[in-house]
């Protein structure tokens, strides 16, 4: 080639705007002069955004075409600093391509990407932070982790959204900052962006899946958020929340509902025979109803909207969540939306068709009324149609049976081949399963023997060798049928299915079968391997039954398998000619050859290849492809016992609004409404509702919301109502000087509280006795309430005065024994003689805390806490005697649990080893928090243990077990109706609103006779003895008024009784009409027993 020719050929290239550099055949290949990108440099060194811009487009295009641009990767860098934004996003797209290649480089520009991240516009932010992390360098992991932790606190939250998603990409390139991410993810969880949500639940998910105490008290939030979130963060916050409901709830199914959604009988049939009629029937309603814990049905409640979404993936993501942890009666719910999902994409349709496999074997019923959805279409795939086939027959059920056959009638003349035998699979499952068609399907089995299609024949042949097998006897001129066309069928195994039917009923055919024999003997050097195996089988059996007309033909046969090729045929023919041509050494083994050859066998029950799915997660490709994939992970089962459900509640900190005596704290705000129904002092301090309500829902919204259980409205309105007269007189105090008031606002606060609600209820004002507090008498003294939120000690002597009044205050009540005592009271142990020393300081406290409404406290705390009864006598026992009573305090195991005191004494003259007390047969919506085992109990020795028990706020008995090394004892625990409620402190005004509410079948009166007339606070305490309630000051004479509610359920309970002499009208209000009924009839029966 000359050298114009090559000229040329450069200003061919070069015209037809290919890049002649990549042509090695062209001589600018071993130039020294080379200027490929000469123009792109100069224009990406140009002043002008313009051309820069231009020349940006030019190198993406260059890299999306596959060719190499790394030579302009000094020039394309110095643009990182570009005030043009355009050109930003183009430079950050191409250092994410060739950051990894050009490491060296790529390290010099780090401090530029830093600077970037500094930048005013949040894009440009999020694209420095994506390129950062796109940099595959280990040796600048801490400089990313630097810069994620600076970008989790930006104030775009699309920024913390780009930081959440460089977490995994920085755990893969250094796990050892696994610890630090962990920090980083957490304090992500907490934001309450919807934005974000979605990225750090998957960061969540590569970095720390099994951190499942870093969701507890997001949990609320992440289910509140859910249906603002985007739609692939839907799916992964499901998919965890999934995994956690798996952890952190019991199993809905496992009691109370069966397979079919439908609710299985209660276990004790006749548990209410000795109650009333209107408690039997409450009971035996409420026992076939799951109790489910409030955060499991908020999850359940804010998923089902998202059923609707028009991503396919959110509606599987969902369906998956309720198929594991829904009751199966919900999963109704899911049935149509899966149904819309067929009208989708084949690609769709093949993902939902395998999950609707899956899941109509175990809820069929659900599916039924669809039918018509997975018919067969013209233009559906193979693979579709298979799937369709197989949820048909999953359904076909004695009343759809004859519509499916005539379905699949017209599949079997498809031209697809696989399709139709598939078809004639089902119709024999569909035998198999429902006798009543097994004959008709026969015959519409033989009729197919007659087509042309070699498919078609040989499939229904190996069906109808299945279905034979269930009556062979009523069937034998099939068999003969089928002997005879076993010459015209090609099919290898409809071939192997023949001989096999005529040898296991020969003594059907006995003319038929020696001829067969002689015929598949000519062709047995030709035949398939599975046709041959058979043929030895049919000679084997015939030598048994007819040894004298075949055994000269079989010994051809097996001469014939002697010099087979393959190993198998000669292994199997060595086998059987030990058995029926036996040596004399082998002469033992030849008498069992016809049970052995000859026995009878059970039908097949052929299976759906769906069966056993349900043990891989909904929706995974691990169940597509029926077999655990890489990183699959399997869901953790559900646990026997729940965690305690207090682990998602969120103590929400208290805002106080800074400024002069007349400015309020934010929550006390609510209080002035009076829409609590009640409140309670120490419960004040959790933000979840009986209800199971979440404390981020009323963060999020900022409105002050009606619901009568909000727990901060109970906190202010208890603190306004037990500070009255105390703070009010310390109001004076600090209003002499403005800066006391600055410094402590807490105080100025509950006294403005305190002003609201004296005007609601009037009391005599006195000041608290200090010579002799009472706090010293009880244990719970040591963390008082009020001093969980000292102000700032500044000021010496005036804010030590203060100080001192709140203490006590704190500690008059806890002389007092609070209803619910505090965490510091509750761990410390109550023994007999502390109780006593409680019981007898009391009359002085009553003297201080009647100031303040809180005697009924008094008179109803301990009284009836000595009472035990015995459910375990000696004799019984065999020496364990176990008594238990109920002290009336809060249950450290869940504030829905009615704490029992267990004792257990052993009487006997040996060691009883290993008690523990056990409950495996409670009734559904029942909880037992049982104590640890006791490992030795030395004779004559006794062990007080505390249990936690969840009634369900039902009435009755409960069997539970006391177990030993050696026995175990069946033991029944009643609970009075009296101690199935728990003090509710309200004022006068709140008791007649709520009593008003409570009217009709709520409301049980009453009448009792007193034999001994009681007097003002005796009457009380002789109430709250009975009856686990506290007194609400009452401005009606001779009428006395307790309220409270239930333990389990947190239903509001009332009691007004009106007393003239001996005679007393009683009145209890109760939505819980059982409760209620019950709770009148006891209340009655013990005034008269006074």
């Amino acid at each position: 080639m000359s050298y114009n020719a090559s000229g040329a050929e450069r200003a061919l290239s070069a015209g037809s705007g290919e890049d002649a550099s990549v042509d090695p055949s062209s001589s600018t290949f071993f130039s020294g002069d080379y200027k490929k990108n000469d123009d792109l440099k100069q224009m990406l060194d140009s002043s002008k955004d313009q051309l820069k811009l231009e020349a940006m487009k030019r190198i993406v295009g260059m890299v999306a075409k596959g060719k190499d641009a790394s030579d302009l990767f000094p020039a394309v860098v110095k643009n990182v600093v570009s005030k043009n934004s355009e050109v930003k996003k183009l430079v950050f797209v191409y250092l994410m391509r060739y950051a990894e290649e050009q490491q060296d480089l790529a390290l010099l520009s780090i401090s530029t990407f830093q600077r970037a991240l500094k930048d005013p516009n949040q894009l440009i932010r999020a694209s420095a932070l994506r390129v950062l992390s796109s940099i595959r360098v280990p040796i600048i992991s801490p400089i990313m982790m630097i810069a994620i932790k600076d970008s989790v606190q930006d104030m775009s939250p699309y920024v913390r959204k780009t930081a959440a998603n460089a977490i995994p990409k920085l755990y893969s390139l250094d796990p050892e900052l696994k610890d630090e991410l962990v920090q980083v993810i957490e304090k992500l969880l907490a934001d309450k962006t919807t934005l974000v949500a979605g990225s750090v639940v998957t960061a969540f998910e590569e970095v720390c899946p099994d951190r499942i105490d870093l969701i507890h008290k997001n949990y609320r939030k992440l289910c509140n958020l859910l249906v603002d979130v985007d739609e692939w963060g839907q799916v992964m916050i499901i998919s965890m929340l999934t995994r956690y409901a798996r952890t952190q709830f019991a199993d809905p199914n496992k009691d109370g509902t069966n397979g079919d959604g439908t609710a299985e009988r209660p276990f004790y049939d006749d548990e209410a025979e000795h109650s009333d009629a209107s408690e039997d029937k409450e009971e035996s309603a409420a026992a076939k109803v799951y109790m489910m814990d409030p955060d499991h049905r908020l999850l359940l409640r804010n998923t089902k909207p998202l059923l609707q979404s028009r991503n396919a993936a959110v509606v599987m993501a969902v369906v998956q969540l309720y198929y594991h942890c829904a009751p199966s009666s919900e999963l109704i719910n899911v049935v149509r939306p899966m149904v819309r999902l067929l009208r989708s994409h084949r690609e769709v349709q093949s993902v939902v068709l395998s999950n609707v496999a899956t899941m109509a074997q175990k809820y069929k019923n659900y599916f039924e009324p669809h039918l018509k959805s997975f018919y067969v279409r013209s233009n559906d795939p193979t693979h579709v149609r298979l799937l369709k086939l197989e949820i048909l027959t999953s359904l076909a059920t004695e009343s759809s049976i004859s519509t499916i056959l005539r379905e699949f009638q017209t599949y079997v003349t498809s031209s697809d081949k696989e399709f139709a035998a598939a078809t004639i699979q089902a119709i024999g499952r569909c035998a198999t399963r429902i006798s009543e068609v097994t004959d008709p399907c026969l015959t519409g089995l033989v009729n197919l023997m007659s087509k042309k299609d070699e498919t078609v024949v040989g499939e229904s042949v190996v069906v109808i060798k299945r279905l034979l097998q269930l009556e062979p006897k009523n069937h034998a001129d099939i068999i003969k049928h089928m002997a005879k066309l076993v010459n015209t069928i090609v099919v290898p195994m409809a071939r192997a299915s023949i001989l096999w039917l005529i040898g296991e009923y020969s003594e059907l055919v006995p003319k038929i079968a020696p001829d067969v024999l002689r015929n598949m003997a000519k062709t047995f050097v030709g035949e398939d391997d599975i046709v041959k195996l058979q043929i030895l089988n049919l000679a084997t059996k015939l030598m048994i039954t007819n040894h004298k007309q075949t055994h000269v033909l079989a010994q051809y046969v097996f001469n014939l398998a002697k010099y087979d090729a393959s190993y198998d045929i000669r292994d199997r023919a060595r086998l059987l000619r030990a058995m029926i041509f036996p040596a004399e050494k082998g002469a033992g083994l030849a008498k069992y050859a016809k049970k052995v050859f000859l026995a009878s066998k059970p039908a097949p029950m052929p299976e759906s290849s769906y069966k056993d799915r349900d043990s891989l997660q909904l929706g995974s490709l691990s169940l597509m492809i029926n077999q655990k994939a890489s990183g699959y992970r399997e869901l953790p089962p559900f646990p026997d016992a729940p965690p305690d459900p207090s682990v998602r509640n969120v103590v929400e900190p208290v805002t106080w609004t800074a400024g002069t005596k007349k400015k309020k704290p934010v929550k006390a705000g609510k209080a002035e409404k009076e829409k609590a129904f009640y409140s309670d002092d120490d419960e004040s301090e959790s933000t979840e509702g009986p209800d199971g309500s979440s404390a981020e829902e009323a963060e999020d919204s900022g409105a002050e919301e009606k619901d009568e259980d909000d727990e901060d409205e109970e906190s202010t309105e208890e603190e306004s109502s037990e500070s009255d007269s105390d703070e009010e007189e310390e109001e004076t105090e600090k209003s002499e000087s403005s800066e006391e008031e600055s410094e402590s606002e807490s105080d100025s606060s509950e006294s403005d509280s305190s002003e609201a609600s004296s005007d609601e209820e009037p009391q005599t004002k006195k000041t608290p006795t200090k010579a002799a507090p009472p706090a010293k008498a009880t244990p719970p003294k040591a963390t008082p309430p009020k001093e969980t939120k000292p102000a700032p000690a500044k000021k010496g002597a005036k804010k030590e005065e203060n100080l001192l009044d709140l203490l006590d205050f704190g500690g008059e009540d806890s002389g007092t024994s609070q209803v619910i005592p505090n965490a510091a009271a509750m761990l410390v142990p109550r023994t007999a003689d502390a109780r006593q020393a409680a019981s007898e300081s009391r009359p002085a406290a009553v003297a201080a805390s009647s100031i303040f409404g809180l005697d009924s406290v008094v008179s109803g705390q301990h009284v009836v806490a000595e009472q035990e009864y015995e459910f375990l006598n000696r004799i019984t026992g065999g020496g364990l005697v176990a008594a238990y009573r109920f002290p009336r305090t809060a249950c450290l195991h869940s504030p829905r649990m009615v704490a029992v005191e267990v004792r257990l004494t052993n009487q006997g003259s040996e060691e009883v080893k290993a008690i523990k007390l056990t409950g495996s047969k409670l009734p559904s919506g029942v909880q037992l928090a049982s104590f640890n085992e006791i490992a030795l109990l030395a004779p004559n020795g006794s062990s007080m243990q505390t249990i936690g028990l969840n009634l369900n706020d039902s009435t009755q008995p409960v069997n539970l077990e006391v177990c030993t090394a050696e026995r175990q004892f069946a033991v029944t625990l009643k609970a009075p109706v009296g101690e199935l409620v728990a003090p509710k402190p309200l004022q006068e005004t709140a008791f007649n609103e709520a009593q008003a509410k409570l009217r009709g079948m709520n409301e049980t009166s009453s009448a009792a006779t007193l034999r001994n007339p009681l007097q003002g606070q005796e009457f009380a305490k002789a109430v709250v003895r009975i009856v686990n309630l506290i007194q609400v000051p009452s401005s009606e004479s001779q009428t006395f008024k307790f309220s409270g509610q239930t333990v389990s359920g947190q239903s509001a309970v009332l009691v007004a009784c009106k007393v003239n002499a001996n005679q007393v009208q009683l009145t209890v209000n109760c939505d819980k009409l059982v409760i209620g009924s019950m709770l009148a009839k006891e209340l009655k029966e013990a005034l008269e027993r006074l």
